[in-house]
């Protein structure tokens, strides 16, 4: 992983991998690298660790000047190897006429690369990536495909030894591949990394992700596993598949806007998308209220009503912030429902066998929807008969296809690496999900009418939450050199602290930990000193006052405490040192509201310490490796 583009054109391709490379940016990357081929047949290559600027400054200085009518880039997140130049992508066959670029991971590499020594084959990087470029080579060579320019490849013939290559591979990959000596041609393969094939007029173009084609592809080829894309400049694009052979490419309009992925007024993405969340908050809810019959309206579900309301459990599963929502989730059904619900690691649940009821329903969270963890989860779900759900925002993605049915969040592209306004697209998605099991099961049409009009005036709360802007940015002035920090909420909220300590860890690089404000006296509260703020998200409900005794054992500890109250609340700002107030609202929908000035408190003490917040350390946007 993580990042790839390719271009077929009638032009200079660099420019094009450039920008869709700075596209992929936000995907988490730390080298990168272009291979291109020019009219006569001379495979060009430059890579560099680091930034793509640092790319950009090696084309720029070239002795001879890139130029090339096909090509390919790469972003890379090092699973194998450091983060080297000669780690970065492309690689090359031994002769240098095979240039390819790999997302994912091949977990038999070790043995492959052993075999492939013993035969001759020489070795440039510690990737497991460059295992393939030698397989294909061997299996090319096998066929005799290699180091004949004169007649022009069978697509068929091609395919044919491409999948011979990638029978031999245990693991995940979406690869771009050029052949030296057949300038016009481009191929793309995907098994469980996703790919796209882009189309404008007679051009084609490959992607890992559509926003690199958002203004230059018409329409988007989305392939699927064991699928090969041979694009030709004579004969356009030949689809096959490992079992099917040759089969129609489906393509459809691409659906991204360059405007979508534009900062416009915003310093960074994240502090973009956290001020988009009234809206997408909104495109959330919309369409999906059934004010007549005091209910929500989930059609994507797909699943019969009966089946919905008998079932005795859900399993939710998902990954980092997905987790969290899934956690939210698991308060919302339980208190509107009154269904058993278990939120799982996609990590751990894929290599566990626990017990769950015949009747349950398994639900896959995922904002890409193409975690590689989330995925298997789900397929090992599948293999065991379970009715598969996903809660998702990226149409046409791997998990959203192979479901039995879903919720799409319509939340738009989110391009910072730390996920915002889709935790609360997700929060509030699964929302409607427990007023629909509820209204099934128990729930009287008042609740529901109630219900209904909370959700709604969501967008407009978010809006005023949102306000608390710049009192966060002081607080985090305040409080930006302190190296510990602890986030404490209780039932709805408990999900609400731990995204809170996952935003400040994921782009301030500072020690954060979420618990059960309860729980804190079990342990934690030996971390309490002078330099260790407490974060309370602390709004009106059952369980005020204990929590308010709580952030008061802090306070006798000498611990700073910053508080997230509802307007109106005058007790807290008793105790605490800081409040931050967000509008009143039921308590199923707290944690959308609460968490947006944790997401506000992270990105400015990030800031405040000179971080890069759109593109944290060691971080990638979707983790298509295990």
């Amino acid at each position: 992983m993580c990042g790839i583009v390719g271009f077929l054109a009638k032009s200079n391709v660099v420019p094009f991998l450039v920008s869709g490379l700075r596209r992929l940016e936000y995907r988490g990357y730390d080298s990168a690298g272009i291979a291109i081929l020019g009219a006569d047949s001379a495979l060009q290559m430059t890579k560099t660790a680091g930034r793509i600027d640092n790319l950009e400054e090696k084309l720029d200085n070239s002795s001879k000047p890139f130029t090339g009518n096909n090509g390919i880039g790469h972003t890379r997140w090092a699973t194998h190897g450091e983060p080297t130049t000669r780690n970065s992508h492309p690689h090359l066959n031994n002769d240098d006429s095979i240039a390819l670029v790999h997302n994912g991971v091949i977990e038999n590499y070790a043995p492959l690369r052993d075999e492939l020594i013993t035969e001759g084959y020489s070795f440039r990087s510690e990737t497991d990536t460059e295992v393939i470029v030698h397989l294909l080579d061997r299996e090319m060579r096998n066929a005799g495909l290699l180091g004949n320019q004169e007649e022009p490849l069978d697509a068929k013939q091609l395919s044919e030894v491409l999948q011979s290559t990638f029978a031999q591979l245990r693991g995940a990959f979406g690869l771009a591949i050029l052949l030296r000596d057949h300038p016009d041609l481009l191929i793309a393969a995907r098994r469980s990394s996703p790919l796209l094939v882009g189309k404008s007029a007679d051009e084609y173009f490959i992607a890992s992700d559509a926003s690199a084609l958002a203004g230059y592809a018409e329409e988007v080829v989305q392939l699927s596993d064991h699928e090969v894309a041979i694009i030709s400049r004579e004969s356009g694009l030949h689809l096959f598949h490992r079992d099917a052979g040759r089969i129609e490419a489906q393509g459809k309009a691409l659906d991204q806007e360059v405007a979508d992925l534009e900062l416009g007024d915003f310093p960074h993405y994240m502090l973009k998308e956290i001020f988009e969340q009234p809206k997408s908050v909104e495109a959330a809810i919309r369409g999906r209220l059934d004010w007549d019959n005091a209910t929500t309206r989930l059609g994507g579900l797909r699943l019969l009503p009966g089946k919905l309301r008998n079932t005795g459990q859900f399993i939710f599963s998902a990954c980092g912030t997905s987790w969290h929502a899934a956690q939210v989730a698991e308060y919302q059904i339980e208190a509107l429902s009154r269904i058993p619900v278990e939120v799982e690691y996609a990590s751990e649940l894929r290599y566990r066998n626990p017990p769950i009821t015949r009747d349950a329903i398994f639900v896959a969270m995922t904002q890409s929807g193409e975690t590689a963890d989330t995925l298997a989860a789900m397929r090992e779900m599948q293999r065991k008969g379970y009715p598969v759900l996903a809660i998702n925002n990226v149409v046409g993605s791997t998990i959203a296809e192979e479901s039995d049915g879903g919720v799409y969040l319509h939340a738009g592209p989110e391009i910072g690496v730390a996920s915002t306004k889709a935790f609360t697209s997700q929060c509030t998605v699964t929302a409607l999900l427990a007023i629909y099991l509820g209204r099934l099961r128990h729930l009287s049409h008042e609740f529901g009418e109630k219900a209904l009009n909370q959700l709604q005036m969501l967008p407009e709360k978010i809006s005023t939450a949102l306000e608390c802007a710049g009192e966060v940015e002081r607080i985090a002035k305040k409080y930006a050199d302190c190296d510990n920090f602890l986030y404490l909420g209780r039932q709805f909220n408990f999900p609400t602290a731990l995204e809170g300590a996952l935003k400040l860890k994921e782009i301030s690089y500072i020690h954060a930990e979420g618990c059960p404000a309860a729980e804190m006296k079990h342990g934690p509260i030996a971390l309490i000193e002078k330099n260790t703020p407490s974060v309370f998200i602390m709004p009106q409900g059952g369980v005020y006052e204990k929590t308010l005794a709580n952030a008061e054992e802090i306070k006798a500890r000498g611990g700073p405490v910053i508080a997230i109250a509802e307007e109106g609340d005058t007790k807290t700002k008793t105790v605490a040192d800081e409040v931050v107030y967000v509008p009143e609202i039921s308590s199923f929908l707290q944690p959308i509201l609460s968490v947006v000035p944790l997401q506000l408190l992270a990105y400015y003490i990030a800031i405040e310490r000179g971080c890069d917040v759109d593109k944290p350390r060691n971080l990638a946007k979707s983790v298509t490796v295990e």
